[in-house]
Formats: structure tokens, C-alpha cells, sequence
């Protein structure tokens, strides 16, 4: 019935992620966040929804809380736990329209936003407005959490879940996202990797010099590169001592389930342009290393002159930014600390280390029974799924697990090389459908579980 009911209305769901798509909202630059705030709620109290904002100090973007109460199940509850945030919409020129125009081609929606978060967020919203349009009632209730920093690292999720912990208490959690392979197979993911940002710098003089000078005075980029080659090795294996210390290894039904994932490398290649996987990193290997190996990237640097043509110049100081990401047990204040001592121990204690964020990592165990329920729906709405042991990416899910104390399972709608975070991003019509349709039969199994 409730899936009748989204293939009939499919084209408000269209029409609505594109007025989303057209409002900016890039916590980046504080753009545009409190009119998406606006736009969403209206849209949720439209679908039947209560909505509210929720708010913890002046200056920080508004949560959006939504809530339905189910009249034949008050004792169980769904959370879906989605954005409206974006990332910065630059390089412009990149684009083929303009990056909020949530333009249609075929079967794609363009626009910043389009796949992360807000496609994901109006299946949500549907498939909650498809049970009260057709029953006037949920199986089980529903609630919302949506927040507005999440592209720039979930900074104060922390306090929105401490303050309104009971608000927002609940049995599950439905992520913001899951992929969907380039077979159309949705990836259910039952984890997210942690993270530790930081910035690097060193100065060395009060103003950039002339480069002749380069034989007398030290260039802090030169300082930097010394200490970056000291992080790492070629393999992608990360030197700092005890970096892996508190981690376990994956046990054998992690790895049956590893192995079972599909991994196209020859596709992988072809999407990126790359030759090869780091420490040519094959099978098995390249899996395990995505769902539960760490990282250390180097996100940017940034010294001296950038512009066209030939600057002869001594920068006087150098950043780099540096992504680590993390898995489970890896604290990120411990392995920042471990970071710190490595410099100083290898000679590098003038290097400046500052903290941008760290966020832990957490996973949803394979036998807890919600896998199955979602597992389950994803197999009827798509064909078949995909498990997956713990997701590349990073999210706030550790502060969800430790404040609300449910597991947390990643499903949805977006396309694997739908470019996200990219020019050109955008959602697949097709797999918005299937996916509102997944959300229903969701609900409708944990309600019964």
C-alpha cells in the first residue's frame, strides 16, 4: 500500500529534493543554513510530520527534530539521523550547470547536495509520509534528527545529543547514507571509521624572502616534507609507534563478510584514472584495507606562491592538513598525543600540531537482530544487498552509540560514483524510488522485529 502510494506521488519527492537542492546551505562558509532549516520543516509538517528546530547556543546552526507517534506501537522507535548541510560548491568552473540548480537529466538530479545528504533525507521524509497518508498511523514511531555541521566534522553533536538525549532516545538508528554499487546493489554498512584532523605548520621568518637566500635560511615547507615522509610508509602503513596498539584484528565472520563484498578494481580504475591501488593492494587486500585499515592523508599544503608563472620566493612559513582516519578502539585525543611524541622524538618538536577534530569509531555487531531486518528489506526492495563490516567514510556515529546506546546501520540511495564532495554531483532518480520503498518496508519490519 505505502509503496503504491510513492509510486504514485513519486514526482513531489522530485520536486522537493530539487527546491532542497536549490537552497545552499554550506556549513563551510555559514551559508544559507537557517533558511534549509526553515524549508525542511515546512516540508516535514506538510508530509504529516511534527518538526521543530532544536538549538544549543547563538551561532550554531539549528538540529531539526521530527516525531511521529505510532498509535498501535508506542514502545518502539526508529531514528533517522540524515544533514541538510553541503560541501563548498568550488572549483565553479567545474560544473556543467549552476551547482544549486537541481537540474534533471534523464534519470539524475544535479546539484550540491543532490546525493549528500539531502536525496537520502526526502526518501526519509516519504516514506513516513507514505504510511500517514495511506494509514494515518506509523507501525512504530518515528523520529528525526537532522543536523547542520556534519560537513564540517559534527562539531557540537556532542551537546545537541547530551542536551536532548531524551528527545531523541530510540531502539535503531537509520543513517544519513549507504552506497549503492555500480551493480545497483545497496551496501549496508555496519560501522563508520573515525577520524583525527589536524594542521600541521611551522614559520620560520617574519616575511617570505628571495629564494637565493635558500642556502642560509631554512624553508619551512622543505621542514614539513621532511616530517610528513616520517608519518608513513610507501605501503600506506602508518610509522608512529603504538598507532595500532588498542586495535583488534577482524575475527572470521568480519572476514567472511569482507570477502563477500564486491570490489570492481578494474572499474574503480577506470572511474578514477589511476593506475594502481596503494602498495598495489589487490583482492582481499584492497577490502580490507577500505572497511577497516587506518589512513594518513595529506589533505593539503600550503606555502609560498601558487599563482601562474615564476615567483622566486623563500616562503616564511608552511601548513599542511592531515586526515587520519581512524577505527575501533583508536582514540583520537591518545593518537593525537601519539603524533606529538613522534615529532618530538624524530626532531621535528618546532612543528606546531593543531587539533581541527576527532571523532571516534563505531560498529553495529553482525548478530544484532536489526541487521537482519534491514537486510531483509533491502533484499526485497533492491534484489539483493550487500554487507559491509564498517564503511571507508567517517561520521558521528561513535557519539550516537554512546549517548543512545542503539546500533546504527548506513542504507540508502546513493550511487557509488555519483560524485559527491565533486562538481557534477548528483542522485539517481531510480534509486531514489527504491529506496523510499526500502525505508517503508523498514519501518514496517522493525515494527514487527
Amino acid at each position: 500500500m505505502q509503496e503504491n502510494y510513492v509510486d504514485k506521488n513519486f514526482s513531489s519527492l522530485v520536486s522537493d529534493l530539487q527546491k532542497l537542492i536549490q537552497q545552499p546551505s554550506v556549513s563551510a562558509k555559514n551559508l544559507g543554513l537557517e533558511e534549509c532549516a526553515g524549508l525542511i520543516v515546512r516540508m516535514m509538517k506538510k508530509s504529516g510530520i511534527h518538526a521543530e528546530t532544536l538549538r544549543i547556543k547563538k551561532g550554531i546552526p539549528p538540529a531539526i527534530y521530527g516525531e511521529v507517534k505510532s498509535k498501535q506501537n508506542p514502545d518502539k522507535t526508529l531514528l533517522f539521523y540524515n544533514h541538510y548541510d553541503v560541501q563548498p560548491e568550488e572549483p565553479l568552473e567545474l560544473w556543467d550547470d549552476k551547482p544549486f540548480s537541481g537540474k534533471i537529466k534523464g534519470n539524475k538530479i544535479y546539484g550540491r547536495g543532490s546525493a549528500d545528504d539531502k536525496g537520502e533525507l526526502i526518501t526519509r521524509i516519504k516514506a513516513v509520509e507514505a504510511f500517514l497518508k495511506t494509514t494515518g498511523d506509523v507501525p512504530c514511531n518515528i523520529k528525526f534528527f537532522i543536523e547542520g555541521e556534519e560537513e564540517i566534522g559534527s562539531v557540537h553533536i556532542e551537546d545537541y545529543l547530551q542536551k536532548y538525549e531524551k528527545k531523541l532516545s530510540c531502539n535503531a538508528v537509520i543513517w544519513e547514507f549507504g552506497y549503492v554499487d555500480e551493480k545497483n546493489r545497496p551496501i549496508i554498512s555496519l560501522g563508520m571509521k573515525g577520524l583525527l584532523y589536524v594542521e600541521l605548520s611551522k614559520k620560520e621568518s617574519i616575511r617570505d624572502a628571495h629564494s637565493s637566500l635558500a642556502v642560509i635560511v631554512e624553508n619551512p615547507a622543505w621542514r614539513l616534507v621532511e616530517a610528513l615522509k616520517t608519518l608513513r610508509n610507501m605501503d600506506g602503513k602508518i610509522l608512529i609507534k603504538d598507532w595500532y596498539k588498542e586495535v583488534d584484528k577482524f575475527t572470521k565472520e568480519d572476514l567472511l563478510i569482507i570477502n563477500s563484498e564486491p570490489f570492481d578494481e578494474n572499474s574503480f580504475k577506470k572511474e578514477y584514472g589511476i593506475r594502481k591501488f596503494v602498495g598495489n593492494k589487490k583482492g582481499m587486500a584492497i577490502k580490507k584495507a577500505l572497511v577497516g585499515e587506518p589512513t594518513c592523508n595529506i589533505a593539503g599544503f600550503t606555502s609560498g606562491y601558487d599563482g601562474p608563472g615564476a615567483k622566486t620566493v623563500l616562503p616564511s612559513k608552511a601548513l599542511v592538513k592531515i586526515d587520519f582516519r581512524l577505527i575501533p578502539k583508536m582514540d583520537p585525543q591518545k593518537q593525537l598525543l601519539r603524533l606529538k611524541k613522534h615529532l618530538k622524538e624524530n626532531g621535528f618538536g618546532d612543528i606546531e600540531v593543531k587539533l581541527i577534530h576527532g571523532e571516534a569509531a563505531a560498529r553495529t555487531k553482525i548478530s544484532d537482530p536489526f541487521v537482519k531486518t534491514v537486510k531483509k528489506a533491502a533484499d526485497e526492495s533492491f534484489g539483493t544487498s550487500i554487507l559491509s563490516v564498517s564503511s571507508a567514510g567517517t561520521g558521528p556515529m561513535f557519539s550516537f552509540v554512546k549517548f543512545l546506546k542503539s546500533p546504527c546501520i548506513a542504507i540508502g540511495s546513493t550511487y557509488v560514483f555519483s560524485r559527491i564532495h565533486s562538481p557534477n554531483e548528483f542522485a539517481r532518480i531510480d534509486l531514489l524510488r527504491k529506496t523510499t520503498k526500502c525505508m517503508c518496508k523498514i519501518i514496517r519490519n522493525f515494527a514487527s522485529q
